[in-house]
């Protein structure tokens, strides 16, 4: 069966990254781990971030992160939403629309932006415009016609 995986290029700050992702993500976990010697940063790692697991690769200068790719968080809410951008923004995130190179996203989008109603969606679609982090009571209230 054919897999897909994610890979995060790293330059030098891999291991403060595995740090970071999982203790950020529930039910995360460091898969495999692979250093060039036992005193050096990792190499390569694989880690498993709500079910999903991602290779991360030291790979140095090179390639550094853009928005051109990036990975979505499907949040229940807006806690979640909170709780997800508050942690990435205090770890050095730079905000842009719906996040950083991880997209910080409630399920409500579903329902609001992309909901039935093309009229309601087409306003929740403009307050959404207005965002930097999606804020779900006016996605809502803005698709109720509010």
């Amino acid at each position: 069966m054919t897999k897909l995986m994610p890979c995060l290029w790293f330059d030098d700050r891999i291991d403060e990254a595995i740090e970071f992702y999982t203790t950020t993500f529930k039910d995360s976990k460091v898969v495999n781990r692979v250093r060039n010697a036992p005193d050096s940063p990792t190499f390569t790692a694989v880690i498993e971030l709500a079910g999903q697991q991602i290779f991360l690769l030291n790979g140095g200068p090179r390639f550094p992160f853009t928005e051109a790719v990036s990975i979505m968080i499907e949040c229940d809410g807006q806690a979640e939403v909170d709780q997800y951008w508050n942690a990435f923004v205090d770890n050095g995130g730079e905000e842009s629309m719906c996040g950083f190179s991880w997209q910080v996203v409630p399920r409500q989008i579903y329902d609001t932006v992309l909901g039935p109603d093309k009229e309601g969606a087409s306003r929740a679609m403009q307050a959404m415009m207005g965002m930097r982090k999606p804020v779900v009571a006016e996605l809502e209230k803005a698709y109720a016609g509010g």
